[in-house]
């Protein structure tokens, strides 16, 4: 029997419209694989270097798609995604179920394969790079955008010490 996932995208939620959203990306397993995290600063390794340049090409890919804040850390990459516009007018009339067509997962969708492409490259000991899909947050006020930067900010400093789960988040 196969086991059935809950989607991670709001089905009510148009995602290639208008929107700040905060995604987290984490690797596979959550293996420790772009570096380390020292005295509040994070050092990037050779695999960290890449995701962190395939991250900032997002938007000379994706005309509509700017990065706001973000920050590669040894397992995961948080970042905060502006769609500044809709890529599909027709899709943009209705609410699709197909989360193919949805412009935030394309963009994840490539950066993924990107990152895994350019790191397969340099090293044969990686299997699998990142962890099935991603999270993501609908940024829905100027609080917690504030928050939300903030959060990204700091997640060095807090480094190891705390799970950097984003469902976990106070931002209101």
């Amino acid at each position: 029997m196969i086991k059935s996932r809950k989607p991670n995208r709001l089905k009510v939620h148009n995602y290639s419209l208008f929107g700040y959203y905060f995604i987290t990306i984490s690797t596979k397993e959550m293996q420790k694989l772009f570096g380390i995290v020292k005295e509040g600063s994070m050092i990037l390794n050779k695999n960290g270097i890449l995701v962190y340049q395939n991250l900032i090409k997002i938007p000379m890919i994706n005309k509509d798609i700017e990065i706001d804040e973000y920050v590669v850390m040894p397992n995961h990459v948080h970042t905060i995604i502006i769609n500044n516009g809709v890529v599909d007018a027709k899709f943009a009339t209705t609410v699709d179920t197909d989360r193919s067509k949805m412009t935030l997962s394309k963009v994840i969708q490539q950066f993924k394969r990107a990152c895994t492409i350019d790191i397969k490259e340099i090293t044969s000991q990686i299997d699998k790079l990142w962890q099935r899909s991603f999270y993501d947050r609908i940024i829905r006020n100027e609080k917690e955008l504030y928050n939300i930067r903030k959060y990204i900010r700091e997640n060095p400093i807090r480094g190891d010490t705390e799970k950097n789960i984003p469902q976990n988040l106070e931002l209101f």
